[in-house]
């Protein structure tokens, strides 16, 4: 996929006005900008960033329940904005970001106000272990930590109908045999989009 196949793929998938558009570029350049001064994305993804960052964050929502408005989706490990801005430009989910770097967290702060993101983006500038529980919609995790631990941390957010959705990359079917059968049983694989040989676990409960 190319930068020019991966903005089409979003117009094509996505409601997207002309203001929204603007809103896309405008995170992308407040990146961009902010790479002078902390390391958000390697500079070989930046390169690509529509397929490597906005793409395979959007890509997410193909997989999450639809029409949720009022849904809650945590975003864990946040960091340079993916896929938790993508996901609250992109859709009516209200977005819970966690992230507990000070820099980032500011990044964070930056991003929602410069967008005037409101109420629809909210950075939670914490560790996730020291957060108050809050039952959610979905949760994903595009780099938070290894499987079985991400999921000891962050179950007490879900319930019965939450879906997980965690991008794993080439190490999906590794990392998923990794868990206990019980809990392998809750999630399947699907291709990434963006990277033939990637897997996202998909999940529900």
């Amino acid at each position: 996929m190319t930068e020019q196949e991966a903005q089409n793929w979003l117009r094509d998938n996505f409601d997207i006005s002309e203001a929204l558009w603007a809103k896309l570029e405008k995170f992308l350049d407040l990146l961009r900008d902010e790479m002078q001064r902390q390391n958000l994305i390697s500079k070989a993804s930046a390169e690509h960033i529509w397929v490597r960052h906005v793409v395979d964050s959007a890509q997410l929502l193909l997989h999450a329940p639809k029409d949720q408005r009022g849904g809650i989706w945590l975003d864990l490990g946040t960091g340079a904005g993916f896929p938790g801005i993508v996901i609250a430009l992109l859709s009516p989910y209200t977005v819970h970001m966690v992230e507990s770097r000070a820099r980032r967290i500011a990044f964070l702060q930056h991003v929602c106000g410069t967008l005037d993101m409101g109420k629809k983006a909210k950075v939670e500038g914490s560790r996730l272990e020291v957060m108050d529980s809050f039952p959610v919609d979905v949760i994903s995790a595009r780099a938070f930590a290894p499987l079985d631990r991400l999921l000891s941390l962050s179950h007490r957010f879900s319930t019965e109908n939450t879906v997980w959705l965690l991008p794993k990359g080439k190490n999906a079917v590794r990392e998923l045999r990794s868990l206990s059968p019980k809990r392998q049983k809750m999630f399947h694989v699907e291709h990434s989009l963006t990277d033939p040989d990637a897997g996202i676990l998909v999940g529900i409960g």
